[in-house]
């Protein structure tokens, strides 16, 4: 177990992912908080990754609040600190608490579309860009898009919010596709040991110099 604290360490994590550090304590200002919307760039994301990390400085520790997102974290370095990042694929797996959670959901419904409080929070900003830009009927034809091939919308429940509202609207997402709609518990275990030092076997560990591989995953 490695001692973190705000003097050594910083904390590089997307928008969803910073809320949740927040609630477990952590200071906004010991975190670089990027937008949600980098996610489905991932060239973009990874420019903007290695930029921010290149910026921290006075730090033993940078801390990735990210899975491996479509490779955008591959080949990340730093020269002068140690990069920690989960070992999961994204960040559905980071909030089940593992890959393997992940995996046996995958096997059981196969077609889910899962929801966190934050993503839900940037769904409702895209919309809204959608609906200035081709109007309310022709924006919802849009988002129902990105649900086509899947059977079910599932809200992911960490338990660190009052979700009355984001599950109303997860309910209303999966209606307006014609989706079954369901809720599950979250974890935030990944996250809990990640902030706590705990870098086993479930995190990749890159020292001053050296690159994110693939083959670490």
């Amino acid at each position: 177990m490695v001692c973190i604290s705000e003097s050594n360490t910083h904390i590089i994590a997307c928008a969803t992912v910073a809320e949740e550090l927040i609630h477990l304590g952590i200071p906004k200002n010991q975190i670089t908080e990027l937008e949600f919307g980098l996610h489905n760039l991932p060239q973009k994301l990874r420019t903007t990754l290695q930029a921010k990390i290149d910026k921290v400085n006075g730090v033993e520790n940078i801390l990735l609040g990210y899975g491996l997102c479509s490779n955008s974290v591959i080949g990340l370095s730093s020269k002068t600190c140690r990069l920690v990042i989960p070992k999961v694929d994204d960040c559905i797996s980071l909030f089940l608490g593992s890959n393997e959670e992940r995996l046996q959901r995958l096997f059981k419904d196969p077609g889910t579309f899962y929801l966190t409080k934050g993503w839900i929070k940037a769904g409702k900003e895209e919309l809204t860009i959608l609906e200035e830009r081709y109007g309310g009927k022709k924006a919802i034809e849009i988002r129902n898009m990105m649900f086509k091939n899947y059977t079910h919308v599932t809200l992911i429940n960490t338990g660190n919010y009052k979700m009355d509202e984001y599950r109303a609207l997860a309910g209303q997402e999966a209606e307006s596709a014609e989706l079954k709609f369901r809720e599950v518990p979250g974890s935030n275990r990944l996250i809990k040991k990640m902030i706590n030092g705990e870098w086993d076997s479930e995190f990749m560990v890159a020292e001053p110099g050296e690159e994110i591989f693939f083959q670490t995953y």
